[in-house]
């Protein structure tokens, strides 16, 4: 019986320990662009298809200096992704990444896609992960209602526009106070020039040097420009299209005022459900004749080359990128059939609606964008410019020029220096840099509680000088408004149960660095199996009174936060990066991190 009784416990003890050095192992750091790869399932899918890796996602900043800033705080993540991506950015930060150029995910890049993404020395350090089409979309039934037929090359397009501006329709009108818009319309009508021999070559000495000294050349360049004045006068772009965001718009689009707009792929897919509506896409139409799609990553990906130090990690790192980059992984990443395959491994289907774009796909007409940060922020200065005539082709070119040398930008004075640095790990009692912001944002929005969603922080808790851009890159970037109201003791309870638990209109916690942020009270958490049940809520010590009123703060996404309106939350004026900002500039109090979690 003894013996029996000995192996029982010897095997449950070796279960525990299996279990523990699972939990013990050092997750893998993934920094995600966007909290839509939260919302649309994407992170939640990786860590299902891997349930042995212990991971750790973090929503980031969808910009290369957000990723400079932490390498120069040695705290690059493992895996980093981001939208807006050019080599030109990323050189800085090239000497910490991983050749990834002798992978399969790699090699399973069409040639005529990673061309783009390999350094000068043939590594490849960045892939991308499937492609969004930009363009123009017509109303097809609108044309057939006038008898102007569809455009099928740049003379007919402008041809188009001008016949429905007689009828008191407007022909074509852009989103240009987004600077993509700007940027994307000025490369998209010059794609036969930009992907010339002469355009490859400046392009290729541009992304490979992080640096100011490489501006434009005189060869091909000088043609872009007057291509895009052409088009601002034959298209009739106006200077109020400067300030007319993409929903005026494409509403307009939608009941009939406006013939062509720009946009994208997945708006033909989701207007097709409109009633008596059919869109159709239409490619840029180059002045030589020549038809192109304009396409961009859904998002790119790197890995630490720090990984290597450590095999098993190492492999747990190329593990989940090849789950990212795999057709389940890529179709997760759009329901619409809107993105077109960068690679051999994922077979993705466009939307029917998409058929007419089919021959250029198969041709290789396609061009990814050139997408540094100077290129998004001078193409708006430039072209907004342009369209309220304040320059001519020959001008725009010059001050293009002339900004993409200047040096970059100086940052501005220190707003905040931190002597104390704070581990962005989810540990036994709750993650230390997500605490240090949670109590500091308490004391701000002077509150008895303070609950917020794991991927609410940056993790941006480093020792040393903050300008007042790094210090908004301390808060999620995606919309993160703060809301206050009063609850009882019962009523924060089953609050924060949703945030532990999960439900319809929040994010489950899928592993315990998923679980939610609270600052001023104390979450008993009982894991069971793939799921998470809320024991109880501590305050000093000792359960919280169901019957006692609480104030709290919680921070969160509008859209998570619509389904909570009868508990009474009114929302905080400023977004919260805004706030926390201002907070820091005007010497506002930080409060040490705490325990604010006990897993059972």
């Amino acid at each position: 019986m003894k013996k029996k009784l000995f192996s029982i416990v010897l095997m449950l003890l070796l279960s525990l320990s299996l279990f523990s050095c699972n939990n013990d192992k050092e997750a893998i750091s993934i920094y995600l662009w966007s909290n839509q790869l939260i919302d649309n399932g994407y992170a939640n899918f990786i860590q299902s298809e891997l349930p042995e890796v212990n991971m750790e996602f973090v929503v980031g900043n969808n910009d290369l200096d957000f990723y400079q800033f932490m390498k120069d705080n040695n705290s690059l993540p493992d895996i980093i992704t981001t939208r807006r991506f050019s080599l030109h950015d990323a050189v800085g930060i090239k000497d910490q990444l991983m050749d990834l150029s002798s992978t399969e995910e790699a090699g399973a890049i069409y040639d005529s896609y990673l061309k783009d993404f390999v350094n000068d020395d043939n590594t490849v350090n960045w892939l991308p992960l499937c492609g969004e089409v930009d363009g123009f979309v017509a109303n097809k039934k609108l044309f057939e209602a006038n008898n102007i037929p569809l455009p099928t090359d740049y003379d007919s397009f402008i041809s188009a526009c001008r016949r429905f501006d007689e009828l008191g329709i407007r022909g074509f009108a852009a989103d240009f106070t987004y600077d993509y818009t700007c940027m994307e319309i000025l490369q998209g009508l010059s794609i036969s020039e930009l992907n010339s021999i002469e355009g490859r070559l400046w392009r290729q000495q541009y992304e490979n040097v992080n640096s100011s000294n490489v501006g434009l050349d005189d060869k091909v360049w000088p043609k872009v420009f007057e291509n895009m004045e052409k088009f601002i006068k034959d298209a009739n772009a106006i200077a109020e299209d400067i300030s007319s965001p993409f929903s005026k718009n494409y509403n307009a689009f939608l009941k009939g005022e406006i013939a062509i707009i720009r946009a994208g792929g997945a708006n033909v897919v989701s207007s097709t459900k409109t009633e008596n509506f059919e869109p159709i896409f239409l490619p840029y139409f180059c002045q030589d004749d020549e038809e192109w799609l304009l396409t961009y990553p859904a998002f790119h990906v790197a890995l630490n080359k720090d990984l290597s130090k450590d095999s098993s990690r190492k492999a747990s790192a190329l593990k989940i990128l090849k789950v990212m980059l795999s057709d389940s992984g890529q179709k997760k990443l759009s329901s619409g059939q809107d993105i077109i395959s960068y690679s051999q491994n994922a077979n993705l289907e466009l939307d029917s609606s998409l058929n007419n774009i089919n021959n250029l796909i198969s041709n290789n007409h396609l061009y990814i964008r050139i997408a540094s940060n100077d290129f998004f922020s001078v193409s708006k200065t430039v072209v907004s410019k342009m369209i309220k005539g304040e320059l001519n082709a020959s001008e725009a070119y010059q001050e293009f020029d002339n900004l993409l040398k200047a040096s970059k930008n100086q940052e501005n004075e220190a707003i905040l220096t931190l002597d104390k640095e704070y581990k962005n790990e989810f540990t036994p009692d709750g993650n230390k840099s997500y605490s240090f912001m949670a109590n500091s944002l308490r004391n701000m929005y002077k509150t008895d509680v303070l609950i917020a969603p794991f991927n609410s922080f940056t993790g941006l808790t480093f020792i040393g000088d903050y300008t007042e851009k790094m210090v908004g890159y301390m808060i999620m970037p995606n919309a993160l408004d703060a809301y206050k109201t009063t609850l009882t003791g019962s009523s924060l309870k089953e609050y924060i149960r949703k945030y532990v638990e999960g439900n319809a209109g929040g994010c489950k916690p899928f592993n315990d660095n998923c679980l939610p942020t609270l600052s001023g009270m104390e979450l008993i958490v009982k894991k069971e199996e793939n799921n998470y049940v809320l024991v109880d809520v501590l305050m000093n010590g000792s359960s919280i009174k169901d019957e006692e009123s609480y104030t709290i703060t919680s921070i969160n996404i509008a859209a998570k936060m619509g389904q909570f309106g009868r508990l009474g939350f009114v929302k905080e004026k400023l977004r919260v990066r805004n706030a926390w900002v201002e907070y820091i500039k005007n010497d506002g109090v930080l409060v040490e991190p705490n325990k604010y979690i006990s897993i059972q």
